[in-house]
């Protein structure tokens, strides 16, 4: 039987504008290898507000249609409408990851109704899912959807990072924004590992936090000395790749900075190239939207900066790895891969004005769970 539901979908539009609204989709019954399941369960992280938002300019922010069917409708900066050129009239749904119970099965998925599944896939923000089964998990038995919501994006990302520094031979890592839900993740994987790891927040209570969950080096960079602060931890760990969450501003670039300045206290003679040590910068995020700046000057000739996202490092990484990867993640979701959230809120919810400016600021230690069946 056919099963309708609401979903929430993101438009650029031609006219300079971006509208969000909750839209009815009918889903027809599941093929052999589908699944339908109803989503309990679905976080917003960075990576759904750049569908979600885009380039919208947040205080531009007008509301509309009903209590049961919001819809908002936001002013796109002029600047950033050749960014949008691609999806503009695409009515596109948002919401990476998700967790909820399967209600309808094909032929070939009859043991999985009623069980509680991770999904990954997109589309998320809805009241109901089809999936292939190539694309859900089930959660172990006693996990709430809550637990299984943030099942891939934030673990497999962390985990990530790890084999990434491996792979390329780097004995020890920096993140930034490190006192997220991710780098939460990031310090417990690497305290397992033992894999040397600087943390670097903007705040003495981030930093506190994280020395309570065992971490060794917890630097504010708003510390006067953060820069001695950081070439210290460098020169103890021998950290030559950073995973950097800001993206905008100079933070990046202070880095592989403080990279040199650490490997040059190890030169014996002098070079107008710098020292011979390889320093990696991957930005991974954009929670700060203006330009990059890099004092290339600073850090000799012996550096890389490039982009790093999840699905082309899996697809790089191979079967093999991403099956470890995601075993882990089912064994430890509890424990090293808990997701903690500040709010959890109704789908027609996140098209209230207050809540969506809440979790648009992208604050640590406010991260927001969709539940659509609160409303």
């Amino acid at each position: 039987m056919p099963v309708t539901g609401r979903e929430l979908r993101s438009t650029a539009n031609g006219d300079g504008t971006l509208s969000l609204a909750l839209i009815d989709v009918t889903l027809d019954d599941p093929a052999a290898d589908e699944v339908i399941v109803r989503v309990e369960a679905a976080p917003i992280n960075p990576s759904d507000l750049g569908l979600l938002l885009g380039p919208a300019d947040i205080g531009s922010l007008r509301t509309g249609g009903t209590a049961e069917r919001p819809e908002a409708t936001f002013a796109i900066p002029p600047a950033r409408m050749a960014s949008m050129t691609s999806r503009l009239g695409q009515s596109l749904p948002v919401g990476n990851e998700g967790a909820g119970t399967v209600v309808a099965a094909g032929e070939g998925a009859q043991h999985l109704q009623g069980k509680r599944v991770g999904m990954l896939g997109g589309a998320m923000y809805a009241d109901y899912r089809k999936l292939k089964l190539r694309d859900i998990v089930v959660l172990p038995d006693g996990a709430s959807a809550a637990d299984g919501a943030s099942l891939f994006v934030n673990p497999l990302t962390a985990l990530g990072f790890v084999e990434t520094a491996r792979m390329e031979g780097h004995k020890a890592i920096i993140h930034t924004a490190a006192a997220s839900n991710l780098g939460q993740m990031l310090q417990k994987i690497c305290l397992k590992d033992g894999v040397p790891l600087v943390n670097i927040v903007r705040s003495d209570e981030q930093a506190k936090m994280l020395r309570a969950i065992g971490a060794t080096h917890a630097l504010n960079s708003g510390d006067t000395d953060f820069p001695a602060q950081l070439v210290d931890a460098i020169v103890e760990t021998g950290a030559t790749v950073a995973f950097d969450a800001i993206g905008g501003g100079s933070l990046g670039s202070d880095i592989v900075q403080a990279m040199e300045q650490a490997a040059s206290r190890t030169m014996t003679e002098y070079s107008r190239y710098g020292s011979n040590t390889f320093k990696q910068l991957y930005i991974y995020g954009a929670l700060d939207l203006s330009p990059t700046t890099l004092n290339r000057l600073s850090f000799g000739f012996q550096w890389s900066v490039s982009g790093w996202l999840l699905t082309p490092f899996m697809g790089k990484a191979g079967a093999d790895v991403v099956g470890r990867m995601r075993q882990r993640v089912l064994d430890e979701l509890t424990t090293t891969f808990a997701s903690h959230y500040s709010r959890v809120i109704g789908l027609a919810e996140a098209l209230d004005p207050d809540v969506l400016r809440g979790y648009e600021r992208k604050a640590t230690g406010e991260k927001y769970l969709i539940d659509p069946t609160r409303g």
